[in-house]
């Protein structure tokens, strides 16, 4: 977890601190595969475009591809300067679909650590929220929680699903019987119908 308090979060402050930190795990990252021709390595870049509706142009000349980063769909996460230099550095930007937030686990992972850092709490200051979210990501980067997409939430739903064979929801209360309850119209209805 990679985190850092700002008072106002501009293209100007995040574009940086995000090149900083891509450069840090890029340079920790063994060496990229030199073995593939420039038609596999564009190859490989194009691949991860598959399917999209949205297309990034790649320039003719591409590094190996060395980290695929996610990405909500704001606009300062296009701009031509951010875009260009992740191409330069074998970094392939990917945007998670407009209102699909759900998709970016980096939204699941913020949601957890404001919860932490701020539950309860009546901070005075702006600086005192920051302390506090920054010392939550230190704590976390410490022992990290694994995330399994269809974890426990996926098990819980498909146990869900499974007792929904059995038991049959009464109105929209939240309760349920096990016997089918028949539903029928009212009597004055029933004389309409007819």
């Amino acid at each position: 977890m990679r985190v850092k308090g700002v008072t106002r979060s501009t293209n100007a402050v995040l574009h940086p601190w995000l090149k900083e930190q891509i450069g840090a795990i890029l340079s920790a990252l063994p060496p990229p595969h030199e073995g593939l021709t420039s038609q596999e390595t564009r190859a490989l870049w194009e691949s991860w475009q598959e399917g999209l509706s949205a297309r990034l142009v790649l320039p003719e000349a591409l590094p190996p591809l060395r980290m695929l980063l996610i990405l909500d769909n704001l606009a300062g996460h296009k701009s031509v300067p951010l875009v260009r230099w992740l191409l330069e550095n074998g970094v392939m930007p990917l945007y998670t679909p407009v209102g699909g937030s759900w998709l970016n686990m980096a939204e699941s992972v913020q949601r957890i650590l404001t919860r932490r850092a701020l539950e309860g709490q009546h901070p005075a200051s702006g600086q005192e929220i920051i302390t506090w979210l920054e010392a939550v990501a230190r704590a976390w980067n410490r022992e990290p929680t694994p995330f399994v997409w269809g974890g426990k939430r996926k098990a819980r739903r498909d146990r869900q699903r499974e007792r929904a064979r059995w038991q049959h929801a009464l109105g929209g209360s939240g309760a349920y019987t096990l016997r089918l309850v028949s539903y029928r119209a009212p009597a004055c209805q029933e004389r309409l119908c007819a």
